[in-house]
């Protein structure tokens, strides 16, 4: 995916609307203008410690040795954007404009009584990325729409573990630095109530959501604020909180 270091903003930093190249199903021609369909993807950020060398991949066994921390991560996306620009560029610049971050970064180091067996893995993957050290974590995670928690993901239902993401992303020699950042992609489980973004909670604007003060919405409003939760489980039945992860949507600058 297309992104840039300078648009990864704290927890708090105000979203302001991205313009860019639209085009429905039904419209002739494309427009240009403010995104109609922004969405949020409830995401974990994990942060590299530990570089590595140009031309030489990280094992699966040596992985964890490379993950510093987990943090909250909301990778905002304009979807009318990302649906017509997505062939052939891929999702260009429905997602660069913003990506918010919490303020805490939790250590892996914290979070070994997190660790839990992946969902399952169909079919096996290659040897490469096979090994006792592919596991997930166990982090449950809320969204909440002006008040409202709309969805509950929980990260253990992800198909991939942080390492097999890591030694994926090194198998072709591309290197690491320390504070380098990569998402987990949306969290979404089996259940309407653990889908983590808008695009598949209101099944693609299909299916409005009522909130506490009885509007409706399918994707973002001016004004409207996000707030991303997290936990896991700590040591001796204790709780570790990940913070939150806020933003506001501002509009378009014309």
């Amino acid at each position: 995916y297309h992104g840039r270091s300078g648009t990864i903003v704290l927890s708090g930093t105000e979203i302001v609307r991205p313009q860019g190249q639209r085009k429905a199903p039904t419209d002739p021609e494309p427009v240009f203008g403010p995104s109609t369909r922004l969405d949020i993807e409830a995401e974990l950020g994990f942060v590299v410690g530990g570089r590595s060398a140009l031309g030489e991949p990280v094992a699966l066994a040596d992985a964890w040795d490379h993950l510093f921390g987990v943090v909250l991560l909301n990778d905002w996306s304009a979807r009318d954007i990302q649906a017509w620009e997505y062939v052939p560029l891929g999702p260009f610049l429905g997602k660069s404009f913003a990506t918010s971050i919490g303020a805490w970064v939790v250590p892996i180091a914290a979070l070994t009584q997190a660790r839990t067996p992946l969902p399952g893995q169909d079919p096996q993957p290659l040897p490469y990325l096979t090994g006792s050290t592919a596991y997930g974590l166990d982090i449950d995670l809320e969204v909440d729409w002006n008040g409202s928690v709309v969805s509950r993901p929980h990260y253990r239902d992800m198909y991939w573990s942080p390492a097999q993401m890591l030694t994926h992303m090194t198998v072709n020699g591309a290197s690491l630095r320390t504070g380098d950042l990569f998402g987990s992609g949306t969290i979404s489980g089996p259940e309407k109530q653990t889908r983590g973004c808008f695009l598949e909670l209101t099944w693609s604007g299909q299916e409005p959501l009522t909130l506490q003060d009885g509007s409706t919405r399918t994707f973002l409003e001016d004004g409207d604020t996000i707030i991303l939760r997290a936990s896991a489980p700590g040591p001796a039945g204790t709780v570790i909180g990940l913070g939150e992860c806020v933003g506001t949507i501002a509009a378009a600058r014309t």
